[in-house]
């Protein structure tokens, strides 16, 4: 585990300083609006999606030097969709990665435009980098755009979003559905993107996109059983807001303790997935644990 922490210390290291290089600033960005997305990426959190685009590309004998960037722009994405959630409009959050929501700090209004700006910036940087003109490695660039704007997008999160934003309780089929969505999507896009980028078989894209699927599931049973047994403190973000508002969640569907077995039988399919290509020492499935066993 010391050794996975180590892993995960470094890799945050390097995308934080990837995320500042890549954001726009002055004079092509207005300074007020290149401040309050800078506010959001630089709050920290976990990095779980580009660490995650960086182990698959590792994973499969690649260069997670060639997956930085989409790593990069999967934050980016991640963080315009924190950006929204929390709006009045929405979720009405006020708290974020330990610190007041952008929206709070900088008006409602500066806080639509820099989670805008985030997730245009994403497809730009994964547009333009990596730099080169190899015929694989734009192919590689295409397919990766492609699967992170479907992981993004209407049949991704955004859908999933508006299934949560329509209220009233889901079944069992239901809950796994919106999350299937709104956080699955962007883990697997996050994963299948490195796996891409680092040249993997299909085989291989194919056994982490399936894998990264348990990952999303077991990540959202956490969140939901965190939401019920954490602190505001500790999370860095409101806990028991979802009891609160009345929304579905596994342990109100499930318990407490039926929901922790999900998430561990999650670990467990994941881990045969991974198995099926001989990806099973590597980095992911240490990861998997990490997200079934956090405590924020």
């Amino acid at each position: 585990m010391n050794d996975l922490k180590q892993y995960l210390t470094a890799r945050r290291s390097a995308i934080d300083a990837a995320l500042l290089a890549a954001l726009p600033g002055p004079p092509a960005c207005p300074a007020n609006l290149a401040d309050a997305m800078r506010y959001s990426i630089v709050a920290g959190g976990k990095r779980l999606r580009p660490i995650l685009c960086l182990a698959s590309a590792e994973a499969v004998g690649g260069d997670s030097a060639l997956a930085m960037p989409a790593a990069c722009a999967l934050e980016f994405i991640h963080t315009y969709s924190l950006i929204h959630d929390d709006l009045p409009a929405m979720d009405n959050d006020t708290l974020r990665r330990g610190q007041p929501t952008l929206h709070v700090v900088a008006g409602e209004g500066m806080a639509i435009l820099a989670g805008d700006g985030l997730l245009t910036e994403a497809f730009a940087l994964m547009a333009r980098e990596p730099r080169g003109d190899d015929s694989s490695l734009v192919a590689r660039k295409a397919r990766v755009i492609g699967i992170v704007a479907a992981g993004a997008g209407t049949a991704g999160m955004v859908g999933g979003q508006a299934i949560d934003l329509t209220g009233g309780p889901l079944d069992a089929d239901g809950l796994r559905g919106m999350h299937a969505r709104k956080t699955g999507a962007l883990i697997r896009a996050s994963a299948t993107a490195g796996a891409v980028m680092g040249g993997g078989t299909d085989g291989q894209i194919e056994a982490i996109d399936r894998a990264a699927s348990e990952f999303g599931l077991a990540f959202q049973i956490i969140d939901d059983v965190l939401d019920v047994e954490g602190a505001s403190a500790e999370l860095g973000k409101t806990a028991g807001k979802d009891a609160a508002a009345g929304k579905s969640t596994y342990p109100a569907l499930y318990g407490l303790d039926i929901s922790k077995r999900m998430a561990s039988e999650c670990l467990d399919r994941a881990a045969a997935a991974l198995a099926s290509m001989n990806l099973a020492d590597s980095r992911l499935l240490q990861i998997g644990r990490w997200i079934v066993e956090r405590s924020n």
